[in-house]
């Protein structure tokens, strides 16, 4: 290795340093006061759900918060030291009742999970973030001894200045202080990233799921992916039976009435102008149904023009008034994404005309979080349930498949909201 090598080196292991020193002190000062605030925030909160009941509202705030600055957390932890944390909470709709939304946060385990964590943070994390700082910043003072800084020191307070275990009253031991610190700066040149991957990396110790939860998160993929698979099979059986029973048998006797026609065209010209206008009858009807599956598997509106228009359209062919509002920005999500979203809501509007007795339809489509939100709301005479015959359970296993969820409420009299969530990201 040359010079310049080596002195390269050496000045990007120090810039690394002095960079991991920096940021360990920006934990240290600004995590610190918010890991308390959030504990506090959250455990008062928490505390008052059965008190007074104020909790119910103010602990899903509270409990958001937390997780907003755990996830910032497990963001810095990626971004300055590649250390991945995953984050495992159960999704919950944000339009869900208070009361509701507190119970749902409350039953998950990454909920205390975080707790724990804020626990550790405000006590081995922060020294684990104050240690690559203080090795730097403290180095930085015993300099400033030896330059004389003791004096002004000495000629304030007539005491003794202590520089660790140094003594400082003169500059003889000023300079033994500037020893020090010269030790200190070699340990934060050697080990202050180190230090810091060590803060996150106790991160990731209490963050990180347990095996309990991912055995569980396992048996959910396993469930959704075969509800996918059984919904597919007989999606593919209805497919089948529709062309068999619809367009083919149509196809198949227009077939046999131009046979027919060939036949009688010498012969009886009237009685095949007749078969000729019954098997163009016959075209149109088969080419009918034919977009009508094909509008069934994927609507070509959807994958042209997207999720908001292609919902817009599907209102339109309702007969019941209905409003659309639509506000995804940024893009859009993948097409099985939109595909479950579309029938979804197809599905939804379509139990709300038919068993709802609605006059009005409201549709809210936005994107926000990494969530797609869609809430369906009819001012019918409510009393919808999921499992309750319908069909909002399989909109509810089509929703598993990509981890979203599904929330209604519908009390007796009305209105029914319909709220579904999916997490995905727009390109």
């Amino acid at each position: 290795m040359n010079a310049n090598t080596q002195s390269g080196s050496m000045g990007t292991r120090a810039r690394a340093a002095a960079l991991a020193s920096g940021r360990a002190f920006v934990l240290a000062l600004v995590c610190l006061p918010e890991a308390i605030l959030c504990y506090t925030a959250a455990v008062v909160s928490i505390a008052l759900v059965p008190a007074v009941g104020v909790g119910l509202f103010t602990t899903p705030w509270a409990l958001t918060w937390v997780r907003s600055f755990a996830d910032r957390r497990r963001a810095l932890a990626a971004k300055w030291c590649g250390i991945r944390i995953p984050s495992a909470y159960r999704p919950v709709p944000e339009d869900a009742k208070p009361w509701a939304r507190t119970t749902a946060m409350l039953q998950d385990p990454a909920t205390w999970r975080d707790l724990r964590w804020l626990l550790v943070d405000m006590t081995a994390g922060y020294l684990t973030a104050l240690l690559p700082a203080a090795l730097v910043l403290y180095a930085v003072e015993g300099f400033a001894l030896a330059a004389g800084m003791w004096r002004v020191y000495r000629d304030a307070t007539g005491d003794t200045y202590w520089y660790g275990f140094v003594p400082v009253t003169g500059q003889a031991s000023a300079f033994g202080a500037a020893a020090l610190a010269c030790v200190l700066l070699v340990l934060g040149y050697l080990h202050a990233p180190r230090l810091l991957a060590n803060h996150f990396r106790l991160t990731r110790a209490v963050l990180s799921p347990t095996q309990a939860e991912l055995a569980e998160r396992v048996r959910v993929l396993t469930e959704t992916r075969r509800d996918a698979v059984d919904t597919s099979a007989a999606e593919l059986r209805r497919i089948e039976r529709d062309l068999h029973d619809g367009a083919q048998a149509r196809l198949v006797a227009m077939g046999m009435d131009l046979g027919t026609v060939e036949m009688l065209v010498d012969k009886n010209p009237e009685k095949a102008k007749e078969l000729l206008a019954q098997a163009r009858q016959s075209s149109a009807e088969a080419l009918s149904e034919l977009r009508d599956l094909v509008r069934g598997i994927h609507p070509p509106v959807l994958a042209e023009r997207g999720l908001g228009d292609a919902v817009r359209a599907l209102a339109l062919r309702l007969p019941v008034a209905t409003e659309v509002s639509v506000d995804i920005d940024g893009g859009r999500a993948d097409a099985p994404v939109e595909s479950a979203a579309y029938f979804a809501v197809s599905e939804v509007l379509t139990n709300a005309v038919k068993h709802s007795g609605a006059d009005r339809i409201w549709v809210d489509l936005r994107h926000s979080d990494g969530s797609l939100r869609i809430s369906v709301t009819d001012n019918g005479r409510g009393g919808a349930a999921i499992g309750a015959g319908s069909g909002l359970a399989g909109i509810e296993r089509r929703l598993g498949t990509f981890d979203g969820v599904l929330a209604v409420g519908s009390p007796a009299g009305g209105p029914t909201m319909v709220t579904m969530e999916i997490p995905c990201v727009l390109s």
